[in-house]
């Protein structure tokens, strides 16, 4: 697993009313800060990345359909330079996935419907100056292919 990302499995409890389930919670080993909560969703089959950030840092959490969410280490001086990581997450297998400041992260929606995405992250959104830093989803630059694997 790439240095300083964690996982959160989430319990899920249900009755006859529905679902709940906690996402994340101040005392929880992955909670550093609250910046802000947004959502942000993806059809299927459409791939939203590569970025990284200088600053904040993320809890993905897919509540509504499956993602592959993807991550590179491109940090030189980490013991895990290089190294991927592919997390399939949402409905079938909840968790939240904490993404650490400058590891490139992207994801594709994998279900036949379009999957939300509830990101809970460490600094409040700058809409005049953000803090990401952006690669084309099939950058060369990353040695990742977003192609289904059973091909």
């Amino acid at each position: 697993m790439i240095y300083g990302v964690k996982i959160k499995k989430l319990t899920v409890h249900c009755d006859e009313r529905g679902r709940l389930a906690e996402i994340i919670r101040k005392d929880d080993d992955i909670f550093e800060k609250f910046g802000q909560v947004y959502m942000t969703t993806v059809y299927p089959g459409v791939v939203k990345g590569w970025h990284y950030h200088k600053k904040q840092t993320d809890n993905f959490c897919c509540v509504k359909g499956m993602i592959k969410l993807v991550l590179y280490d491109a940090r030189e001086k980490s013991k895990t330079y290089g190294e991927i990581n592919e997390f399939f997450i949402g409905e079938h297998n909840p968790m939240v996935v904490h993404i650490p400041k400058l590891v490139y992260h992207g994801f594709k929606g994998i279900s036949e419907t379009e999957s939300i995405v509830i990101n809970t992250i460490t600094e409040v959104y700058n809409r005049k100056n953000p803090d990401e830093y952006r690669l084309p989803a099939h950058t060369k630059e990353i040695p990742y292919d977003w192609s289904r694997k059973d091909r």
